[in-house]
């Protein structure tokens, strides 16, 4: 049994092997549950449920008015269908690798947010990469669908701190204190992170990435035949990215501080200096 800290904090506690935080696990099964549902209905009903739910740039134009029998729910479905079409995918493999990484990134998002923020952070990042994609393609009757804009926006906010010389991959080119990796023991400042050149370079490549996948023909040399909407995903990316630190709470850990992802549990605000 771990010996009590000396300050008369609780004793820290090492955190199970399989620890998806609630929030993240929780919308991960309600994509999913939305995806097994959706795929239970006949054709004609999950044809009301795209024109219902995704995103159809064409509804904030003028050309709106043209297909307004084919897209019901009017003006309420324009404020809905930002945040509906993180929910539909159009496939399992879509789904498959959507999943993935809202794991990888969602969990030290979420240890680092707790859950309401971290739910309005996904939301609006997933709005973001909405509203990019209707601003390039204005006129546009192709439905979005996916999660990937909001999952981007987690990659942007890990971004922010997860490569800091304190942070969790920090060991890739920082030490903590003793020689050991840390957690974050601050909060995440754009010009911190865009000062490390590891995280330039992991956005270079993500954004690179996504170009090549969503507008070059390389895609289909993977197999992927669905139009990638990379621009929704760049979005994400950059909402994610600026606005992390509006939504970063500073916290102590018993492993160091603000930003543990994961590392024990969390023994409160941080006093302010």
């Amino acid at each position: 049994m771990a010996d009590p800290l000396p300050d008369g904090r609780p004793p820290y506690r090492e955190p199970p092997a399989f620890n998806v935080p609630r929030p993240v696990l929780g919308l991960l099964l309600l994509v999913v549950g939305v995806h097994l549902a959706v795929n239970a209905l006949d054709p004609a009903l999950r044809e009301q449920v795209i024109l219902w739910f995704a995103l159809f740039p064409i509804r904030y134009t003028e050309g709106a008015s043209a297909i307004a029998d084919i897209l019901p729910g009017g003006l309420a479905a324009e404020l809905w269908t930002p945040v509906t079409y993180t929910f539909l995918h159009g496939g399992w493999e879509h789904l498959i690798v959507n999943s993935v990484w809202l794991l990888a990134f969602g969990s030290p998002i979420a240890q680092r947010f707790g859950a309401t923020r971290f739910l309005l952070f996904y939301f609006l990042c997933g709005a973001a990469g909405a509203f990019l994609h209707v601003l390039l393609y204005p006129g546009s009757d192709i439905p979005v669908v996916g999660a990937s804009a909001a999952i981007s926006g987690l990659m942007g906010g890990a971004a922010r701190f997860v490569f800091l010389a304190d942070g969790p991959l920090g060991a890739l080119g920082g030490r903590g204190r003793g020689g050991f990796p840390a957690a974050p023991r601050r909060r995440a400042s754009i010009a911190a992170a865009l000062g490390d050149r590891r995280t330039l370079i992991f956005v270079g490549v993500w954004i690179g990435l996504n170009f090549l996948f969503g507008a070059t023909a390389l895609s289909g040399a993977f197999g992927v035949t669905a139009q990638v909407a990379w621009e929704a995903h760049l979005g994400g990316f950059l909402m994610g990215l600026l606005i992390f630190g509006l939504f970063d709470p500073p916290r102590w850990s018993p492993s160091g501080g603000p930003g543990n992802v994961g590392y024990g549990e969390w023994l409160g605000e941080e006093p302010h200096e």
